[in-house]
């Protein structure tokens, strides 16, 4: 479904500040799959998001979405095709345009048309069951401009947009990250439905440890630019966080002993 083959990255090359994130980076993500991306700062998550969607560009390398080569194409082009939630709620939707405009936007994502042709009032019943079932009051406040929504009411207002034009791939990106515990969990909560519902293939970076065991069939633990951890399935379902800490703890402590021989 998602094939990434031998991505090459560095950024500040042939600088003092050059930094190599991959180095022939590889991964096969099947039909269906909802994996949790978890490893530490600097490790290569969000760059890899990044990549995916088109908004930071490959040194070299190969990405096959749907047996279509993209790693080349323009970040507008793979939107059609890539549904995208960040980790600032105020990055997923235009706050000067009301709710059913932004909704509206969403579903026309990828076809040619204006704003006034975009909203249609047959669209309306539509919008109001589909944000009924968030529970946040939101049907009933479609001509409310977005940018006047609490940080919560516009994250599940982004994850319905990304997932209305039913996009080959779902990238969340830290998407609860911003939120208080109870709004967090609530849109966890979404999220893990509307996968569900919609059996989207969707990559997931958290750094919350409960959340990647919880949610989804895979998860992979990135570090330096390589997935060291990759487990599905059963195997999945026994982990625990103090395993996951475990495995951390040890890449961590090789890197050390691998910096000590290499000065030594």
């Amino acid at each position: 479904m998602l094939l990434i083959r031998n991505l090459c990255k560095t950024f500040n090359k042939n600088t003092v500040n050059e930094k190599v994130v991959f180095d022939r980076f590889s991964l096969d993500v099947e039909e269906g799959d909802f994996i949790t991306i978890i490893g530490s700062n600097g490790a290569g998550k969000s760059t890899l998001l990044n990549m995916i969607a088109g908004s930071i560009q490959a040194d070299e390398g190969s990405i096959l979405l749907k047996n279509n080569e993209i790693v080349y194409e323009p970040e507008f082009k793979r939107t059609r095709m890539i549904g995208r939630v960040f980790q600032d709620p105020t990055m997923g939707t235009s706050p000067s345009m009301n709710i059913i405009e932004n909704l509206s936007m969403a579903l026309n994502k990828g076809k040619k048309f204006n704003l006034s042709m975009g909203v249609s009032k047959k669209d309306i019943p539509f919008f109001k069951e589909l944000l009924s079932k968030l529970s946040l009051g939101l049907e009933n406040q479609l001509n409310t401009k977005v940018g006047l929504l609490s940080g919560g009411q516009r994250q599940a207002l982004s994850l319905l947009m990304a997932t209305l034009s039913k996009p080959h791939i779902l990238l969340l990106d830290e998407h609860t990250a911003a939120l208080d515990p109870k709004t967090s969990e609530r849109i966890i909560n979404l999220t893990e439905n509307i996968i569900s519902e919609r059996k989207m293939t969707t990559l997931m970076v958290t750094h919350n440890l409960n959340q990647a065991i919880k949610l989804g069939n895979r998860l992979i633990m990135m570090h330096k630019g390589k997935a060291v951890l990759d487990i599905r399935g059963k195997e999945k379902k026994n982990l625990t966080i103090e395993k996951l800490l475990a495995c951390f703890e040890k890449t961590q402590s090789e890197d050390l002993l691998s910096d000590r021989l290499l000065f030594s």
